[in-house]
């Protein structure tokens, strides 16, 4: 095992997708207003707080953990539904 710069060993470097979220900081997260843990979107690329009804956006990796900045999940299914 090989070590890169910062001192974290190659093997635990763990890859992420084009514009998504390292894993260990998803598991790190949670709602700014509730101190809940988020879930992931993978379709939406979003982190939601169902407790709160928002969902957080992610933008080039980085979650945007304003609530100003987060999608209200109630006027989603209001708009959403007949």
């Amino acid at each position: 095992m090989s070590e890169l710069p910062g001192g974290a060993p190659k093997d635990e470097i763990v890859p992420f997708e084009h514009n998504g979220v390292d894993p260990r900081l998803l598991e790190t997260l949670i709602c700014p207003l509730t101190r809940q843990p988020l879930a992931y979107d993978r379709a939406r690329n979003e982190l939601v707080s169902k407790n709160a009804r928002l969902a957080y956006p992610i933008r080039g990796g980085i979650p945007i953990m304003l609530p100003e900045e987060a999608r209200d999940l109630d006027e989603t299914e209001e708009a959403a539904e007949p």
